[in-house]
């Protein structure tokens, strides 16, 4: 089974000159825990619950700060013709939970997230992503 019929479509990106307030709103708003940074409709970092928090609550910085400040770049991606268990297997090695999925053309096309894995009805692949990516602190 390809990615693309299991990856969430819906998905919500902000520019990098967005600010962290509107990641964390968009955040709330949406019930979601990333959002993809952009620049010149180019994917170039994501943003997460996370990051806002260790980033940049616990270091002080102000609600007006971009994105691009506090974004992780170097982003990870699957294409959307990419296998399920290929997919699940590589968010394993990465210990990540969720991955922006692109088309051959490197658009954002779609995420792809644990619980689409799960949805996908391969317990294997979801077993093997579970065990890259649940473990304890």
């Amino acid at each position: 089974m390809k990615i693309r019929s299991v990856m969430s479509r819906n998905v919500h990106v902000l520019d990098a000159n967005a600010s962290l307030r509107a990641a964390a709103l968009m955040m709330q708003r949406e019930d979601i825990g990333s959002v993809p940074v952009s620049e010149n409709d180019k994917l170039i970092g994501m943003v997460t619950d996370r990051d806002i928090v260790v980033r940049a609550v616990a270091e002080g910085w102000q609600i007006d700060t971009p994105l691009r400040e506090v974004m992780s770049s170097g982003v990870k991606y699957c294409y959307d013709d990419d296998e399920v268990d290929d997919v699940a297997r590589n968010m394993s090695d990465l210990g990540v939970r969720r991955l922006p999925v692109v088309d051959r053309a490197k658009n954002l096309v779609g995420f792809v997230s644990l619980a689409n894995i799960s949805s996908a009805g391969d317990t294997r692949a979801t077993g093997e992503l579970l065990q890259g990516t649940a473990q304890p602190h």
